[in-house]
């Protein structure tokens, strides 16, 4: 299925642009969330006559997570957590963990933001984890797990 971009999506494309991708990528997923449209003709004329506006609105975006990304840089979080005495954790600390300690410390970030390359963090210590808040923008924050005192 052949689709107009409506945003920057990582690892496809960028605004305005025509990019062919598979059908069911396209129904579930970008054109419910209003990152694309089916490429018609008439859709790429509507699309022409907003793309300044729509240009204006992905500028506004990025300068937006470019100051939320300034906020992230250096950042450390700490988390207690529950361990034992050999340091692993009861559980683990995943990105929705990291996303709400985050947004405690007054920075709003979803948990689909976090990434944690080698997935959910299970032991005591300092980790090394890095925050996109947009495609362009990736920001480095620490976070710190310790052992809550029982």
């Amino acid at each position: 299925m052949q689709v107009i971009l409506l945003e920057k999506v990582a690892n496809l494309g960028n605004l305005g642009d025509v990019v062919k991708v598979k059908d069911g990528y396209a129904r579930n997923f970008l054109i419910p969330t209003r990152r694309a449209r089916r490429a018609t003709e008439s859709a790429i004329k509507e699309f022409e006559a907003k793309r300044v506006e729509l240009e204006k609105a992905a500028a506004e975006k990025l300068s937006a997570a470019q100051a939320v990304g300034e906020q992230l840089n250096g950042k450390t979080v700490t988390i207690s957590q529950k361990a034992g005495v050999d340091g692993r954790l009861f559980g683990s600390v995943t990105n929705a963990d990291i996303a709400e300690a985050l947004t405690k410390s007054g920075i709003a970030v979803s948990k689909s933001q976090v990434r944690l390359p080698n997935g959910p963090l299970k032991t005591v210590g300092e980790f090394a984890v890095t925050v996109a808040p947009h495609t362009d923008v990736v920001s480095d924050v620490t976070v710190q797990i310790v052992a809550e005192a029982e």
